[in-house]
């Protein structure tokens, strides 16, 4: 015999841009949206009864009708707008998860001002947010980046590590640190400004890693977490995932030449892996 598990369905990879018209400037906005829905659904998946399906293709066309009349300015906002439309039409689901990521356009700079409509994609790196709406509850949300590349070239060191049998890594005082970070972060009040909260903590997080003397990813990565608790009251943990992505020190010696730290050869696998999450006291 067997039964039916959790289980969900939706839409992914819906992909919208938007340009908002403002007096003397445009904001151009590019989306990817993934769509959800848990509930009364095990008909479908046990006795092939699609009477309480919504079609995922109505999803998807959802996100597009709700973006043109949204006046959302942020990812986050624009997730609770799809989550509670689907949550409050559809009566066979109890729940909708929204997923947001958002590409980095900026307008450019052209001879020192910026050009109000003319736009230059920042680095690779995603603005995300998930939203959870559920019966009952007001929206969790979780903002996030993924992808936030970075890298310093001193003050980062790996020392007094376990050593067994299998052991041939050497010891490092000054080295390479770079890292494809990927970023959460969970709100301690109910209506927090996003894009402010999303702005403070970027700087925050950038700011430690730069300063940080590192003798590890895993210490860098709390001070990392802790310094963006002290100062961001409005976020109520942190999470970070930072895969140390390694250059490694090229050896020079059979062309006769030393390596005094620079020359590297950068690699990203196999990488060392190092997840979690921060929270307060």
């Amino acid at each position: 015999m067997a039964r039916l598990g959790e289980n969900r369905y939706g839409k992914a990879r819906v992909r919208l841009s938007r340009i908002t018209r403002e007096s003397g400037r445009h904001i151009f906005q590019e989306w990817t949206v993934r769509v959800l829905l848990q509930g009364d659904f095990e008909f479908s998946f046990t006795r092939a009864d699609n009477s309480q399906v919504l079609p995922t293709d109505t999803m998807k066309n959802t996100v597009y009708a709700l973006a043109r009349n949204s006046k959302a300015s942020t990812i986050e906002d624009f997730a609770i707008e799809v989550g509670d439309y689907l949550l409050a039409n559809n009566s066979p689901a109890t729940s909708v998860s929204v997923e947001v990521s958002e590409r980095a356009w900026a307008s450019i700079a052209i001879e020192g001002r910026q050009d109000p409509y003319t736009f230059r994609l920042n680095g690779p790196e995603l603005q995300t947010a998930k939203v959870i709406c559920a019966r009952g509850a007001s929206p969790s949300v979780t903002s996030g980046i993924e992808g936030l590349t970075i890298l310093k070239t001193t003050r980062s060191g790996f020392e007094g590590f376990f050593r067994d049998k299998l052991t041939t890594l050497k010891p490092a005082s000054d080295r390479i640190f770079g890292t494809c970070a990927t970023i959460t972060w969970q709100y301690s009040s109910a209506e927090p400004d996003y894009a402010q909260t999303r702005s403070q903590v970027t700087s925050i997080l950038l700011r430690e890693f730069a300063a940080h003397d590192s003798k590890s990813v895993q210490h860098t990565l709390f001070d990392m977490g802790k310094a963006a608790l002290a100062a961001v009251p409005a976020i109520a943990s942190i999470t970070l995932t930072m895969p140390n992505l390694h250059h490694l020190l090229a050896d020079l010696s059979a062309f006769e030449q030393d390596n005094p730290n620079h020359i590297f050869i950068p690699i990203d696998e196999p990488h060392g892996y190092i997840e979690a999450t921060v929270e307060r006291d």
